[in-house]
This record gives C-alpha cells, sequence and structure tokens, in this order.
C-alpha cells in the first residue's frame, strides 16, 4: 500500500525516513501560458504532495485589476501594483503612505476574514479530509514586506535605521492582522501555516541583523509558537543571502525553510542546519532554471544532495519555474532526484549520491 501524500511529507519534517523525498513545484501563470507541455508532464509524472484547503476569504471591495495583468491591480490592503509583464506579479512605484506620521490611516483588510468562523472551519475541515495531500493554510502573512508595499522600499529601509513611534506602530497593526488571520487557521485541519519575507541581498541581509532580531524575530515567534500549540508546523519562506538568520528561524521553530540556496554557501548551511530544518528547496532560479542546457538541472541537484540529502528527511525536492526558465531543466531536475533516491536506496555513493553526474 503506498504512502500518502501528507504522511509522507510529516515523516520529512519528523526525519522519520520517509518513503521518498516529497517534492513540490511552484509556477508563475507565465509558465502556464509559455511551458504548459512541460507543466503537464511535471503534474503527470511528479505531481505534488501538497495542496490548498477551501477557499473562505470574502472578497475585498478594495480590489480591483489582475494581479498578473499588464496595467494597475490593488491589492486588499489598497496598494497599487504597476505590472509591465503578463503573468507576473508588478511593483508598488506609489505608496499610500507617503508620511509615516499618517500611520493610523491605513486599515488592515479584515473585512476578508471570514464572518461564520464556525462554518468557514467546516469548510476547511472538510477540504482536509477529502484530500490525501499535506495542506497548508490559505494565508501567508508578510510583515516586512507589508510595510514595504505600503510605504515602499527606499523608506521602508530608512524607517528600520530609526525605528521611531510611528514605524513601530505600523509594525503593530500589520501584525496584529496576521495574527487575527492564523488564530483562524490554527483552529482548522490544516497540517500548516506559512509565511514568508524576502530578507536577503544577493550577499547579504537587507537590515542589520541586530534590528532583524530586535524588530522582525519576534512576530515570527509569536506566528510558529501560534502554530506549534494548536500541533501544526511550520513553513518558511525568503530569498537572497539569509544565512546569518538560518539559526534564529531554526531556534523560533520554523519547521521548513524555503530559500535560495545557491546565492549562500550551501557547506556552511549543512554546516549550521541540516538535521535541525527541512530545506523546502530549491533549485537556482537565476541561473539554472533559465539553463538551454538540462544537465545544469541535473548538477544543480548533484550539488545540493551532496551536502543536504538524507534518506532520514529534512529535505523537499522543491523549485520555481518563472519566466526565461527552460521545462526541459524542470523535469530534469526531479529525473534527478529519484535517481539520488534510487542510488541512497541501492547504497552506492555518499548519503547525496555521486558528486558527479553520469
Amino acid at each position: 500500500m503506498q504512502t500518502a501524500p501528507r504522511e509522507i511529507v510529516r515523516r520529512c519534517l519528523r526525519f522519520e525516513r520517509p518513503p521518498r523525498m516529497p517534492r513540490e513545484m511552484w509556477a508563475l501563470p507565465w509558465a502556464y501560458e509559455h511551458l504548459k507541455d512541460y507543466i503537464d508532464e511535471i503534474n503527470r509524472r511528479f505531481p505534488s504532495d501538497f495542496g490548498a484547503p477551501a477557499n473562505v476569504y470574502r472578497p475585498s471591495p478594495r480590489v480591483r485589476g489582475d494581479q498578473y495583468g499588464i496595467g494597475t491591480y490593488t491589492d486588499e490592503w489598497g496598494c497599487v501594483f504597476t505590472g509591465i509583464q503578463k503573468g507576473v506579479i508588478g511593483e508598488v512605484r506609489n505608496p499610500q503612505l507617503q508620511d509615516i506620521e499618517d500611520w493610523k490611516s491605513v486599515v488592515p483588510p479584515y473585512e476578508t476574514l471570514p464572518e461564520n468562523t464556525a462554518r468557514a472551519r467546516d469548510q476547511v475541515n472538510r477540504s482536509c479530509a477529502a484530500s490525501p495531500l499535506f495542506i497548508r493554510a490559505g494565508c501567508c502573512p508578510r510583515p516586512w514586506e507589508r510595510y514595504q508595499f505600503l510605504r515602499g522600499t527606499e523608506n521602508a529601509m530608512i524607517d528600520m535605521m530609526t525605528l521611531d513611534r510611528p514605524v513601530l506602530e505600523l509594525l503593530r497593526v500589520i501584525h496584529e492582522f496576521y495574527l487575527r488571520e492564523l488564530e483562524f487557521w490554527v483552529r482548522t485541519d490544516v497540517d500548516a501555516i506559512s509565511f514568508m519575507d524576502d530578507w536577503g541581498s544577493q550577499r547579504q541581509l537587507l537590515i542589520p541583523p541586530g534590528i532583524w532580531r530586535e524588530v522582525f524575530k519576534p512576530m515570527y515567534r509569536d506566528y510558529c509558537d501560534l502554530a506549534h500549540s494548536s500541533g501544526k508546523f511550520v513553513f518558511m519562506h525568503s530569498d537572497g543571502h539569509i544565512t546569518e538568520i538560518y539559526p534564529d528561524l531554526i531556534e523560533i521553530g520554523v519547521d521548513a525553510l524555503n530559500s535560495q540556496l545557491f546565492c549562500m554557501d550551501i557547506a556552511e548551511l549543512a554546516r549550521i542546519a541540516k538535521g535541525k530544518i527541512t530545506f523546502w528547496g530549491e533549485i537556482d532560479r537565476q541561473h539554472v532554471m533559465p539553463s538551454p542546457d538540462p544537465m545544469a538541472g541535473r548538477e544543480a541537484v548533484r550539488r545540493v544532495a551532496a551536502h543536504l540529502y538524507d534518506p532520514a528527511g529534512g529535505i523537499i525536492a522543491q523549485f520555481e519555474i518563472t519566466p526565461g526558465s527552460n521545462g526541459a531543466v524542470a523535469v530534469a531536475i526531479f529525473e534527478e532526484w529519484e535517481r539520488v533516491e534510487e542510488e541512497a536506496r541501492l547504497g552506492s555513493g555518499s548519503s547525496g549520491g555521486p558528486a558527479q553526474v553520469s
């Protein structure tokens, strides 16, 4: 009898030797338009072990436009994004909060949260029961990125260096909304909650680590504590070079972390984090995924496997297909992970298989 995807992921997160690695592919709408045949092949040969619950959010009257379209899109917080490429989310060019002293004008989208929580919880629970997949909650707190959307990146960077009272008040408003949102989800039957914030540049954190630990680490600890108190796993995504905060994220209880491994020293990450957290992907989006040669994907898998693979668990085969990605590389990545696992089962090579692709 085959092990259900939900159990495969759980055993991976607990380092309980899953029968195979969990897998997950992310793809922007661009990919479904330009690489549909490859997407279909991957979904057929390497179906994801992750799923989503029933959508119980209420529509917000503030939302306008197409999130992935060309032109402007207004989200549920009232932030206006400008898109210049179809299938990709745009960016905020004119932040709504030009003066931080106007922080009280920010109104979180409480109107989107379920009005009848008991009925919404029942909908979510029924969708979880009907699926064999590992279900992550349908929310994604992102306090730092939300702050940037409201203030603009340049203003946000300056604000983090001053931490004046209005700055902290705005962060409190954002954080309180996300806590309210998470309080609903942890009382459902989802397997995990997730949150995100891109914290790295190509070479280092965007702000001094001390400020990150003072301001944002306590927020993330709140999310982790809330989830774990209800028996939920915690997933986090953060792009860029974030080696400095890996130990902090382990300390507060993040169970699985999606980060740009190839921006960092993978051997160093193995030293500080292997066996303590699950590496939720990924494979390099900047150079490997767009490569014209599928061998680049296979070699990237071997590089990750040599340092991070362990049959006991702690690693998820994950990558994202973004504009410019090569579908053949994506297929090769999942194929190579299967080879790594097969070699480990046969006892050949090291725990991550041979260092070179044959």
